[in-house]
C-alpha cells in the first residue's frame, strides 16, 4: 500500500508547476487582525450602504462571505466593500507574523527544482505583495494571482484563479498542483483539472480535505520540502 510520502511524490512527479494558497499554507493572514473583526467592519458598512443585506452580513464571521454578499447591493456597494476589505487585509499582513513553518523552505525547494511558482488566493494581490516584500520573499514567486477585482463570483472555488495562474506560468492546468488548506481550494483544483495537496493545518481538516477530493493531504509544509528533495 502506498504511503502518504509515496502519494505526495507521485503528485509532484506528475506536475510541472506549483501553486500555493496564501492564507494558511504561506502565512496566517489574520493572526494580528482577526477575520471576524474584519467581517464586522464590512457588515457595518453594508448596514449603511445596503440595509437589506445587514442581517445576512451579520450572520457570518467570514469577511470573504460578506464580500460575496455585497455584490447583491450593486456595483457601488461592491466596490466600497472590496476597497474596505483590501485595506483591512493590507493592515492585517503587517501583523501576520512569520511565514507558516516550512513555507519558505517549500518555496525554495520548488525554485531549486526549477519549477515555476505562483500564489493563488482569494486575498487581494496587494496584501500578498506587501507580505512578500515585508519578508523578502518576492524572488521566490513568479506570479501572484489575487482576488479578481469586483468579481467575487470568480474567487475560489471557481477555477478561474488557477486557470489564470497556469496561463501566466505557461503551463497546462493539468500540470499544476495547488497547495491549499480549504475545501474551496480543492474544489477549484478539481474544476481546473489541476492536482491538489491538502494542507491540514488543523487536525479536523484532514478528513474534510480528503473527502473534497485532495490527491494527498499533508500535516506539515516540511513534507512538501522533503518530497521535492526526494525527487531531486
Amino acid at each position: 500500500m502506498p504511503t502518504p510520502a509515496d502519494s505526495l511524490g507521485s503528485v509532484l512527479s506528475a506536475s510541472k508547476a506549483i501553486l500555493f494558497d496564501f492564507d494558511g499554507p504561506l502565512c496566517d493572514v489574520f493572526h494580528g487582525v482577526p477575520a471576524p473583526a474584519i467581517a464586522d467592519e464590512l457588515a457595518a458598512l453594508l448596514c449603511v450602504l445596503a440595509p437589506a443585506l445587514a442581517a445576512p452580513a451579520r450572520a457570518t464571521d467570514d469577511p470573504m462571505e460578506v464580500h460575496r454578499l455585497s455584490q447583491e447591493g450593486g456595483s457601488t456597494v461592491l466596490a466600497a466593500v472590496e476597497a474596505t476589505l483590501t485595506a483591512a487585509e493590507i493592515r492585517a499582513v503587517q501583523g501576520a507574523g512569520a511565514p507558516t513553518a516550512g513555507a519558505v523552505e517549500a518555496l525554495h525547494a520548488a525554485r531549486e527544482a526549477g519549477w515555476p511558482v505562483a500564489i493563488v488566493s482569494n486575498n487581494s494581490a496587494e496584501c500578498i505583495q506587501d507580505y512578500l516584500t515585508l519578508h523578502g520573499l518576492e524572488a521566490l514567486v513568479d506570479e501572484v494571482i489575487g482576488r479578481p477585482q469586483l468579481r467575487p463570483d470568480l474567487m475560489k472555488p471557481s477555477p478561474h484563479p488557477l486557470l489564470t495562474a497556469a496561463s501566466a506560468l505557461g503551463v497546462a492546468p493539468s500540470l499544476t498542483v495547488l497547495v491549499g488548506d480549504s475545501i474551496t481550494d480543492i474544489e477549484a483544483s478539481n474544476a481546473a483539472g489541476a492536482r491538489s495537496i491538502g494542507y491540514a493545518n488543523k487536525p479536523q481538516k484532514r478528513a474534510s480535505l480528503k473527502d473534497a477530493g485532495a490527491d494527498v493531504v499533508v500535516l506539515r509544509m516540511s513534507q512538501i520540502v522533503d518530497a521535492f528533495r526526494t525527487l531531486r
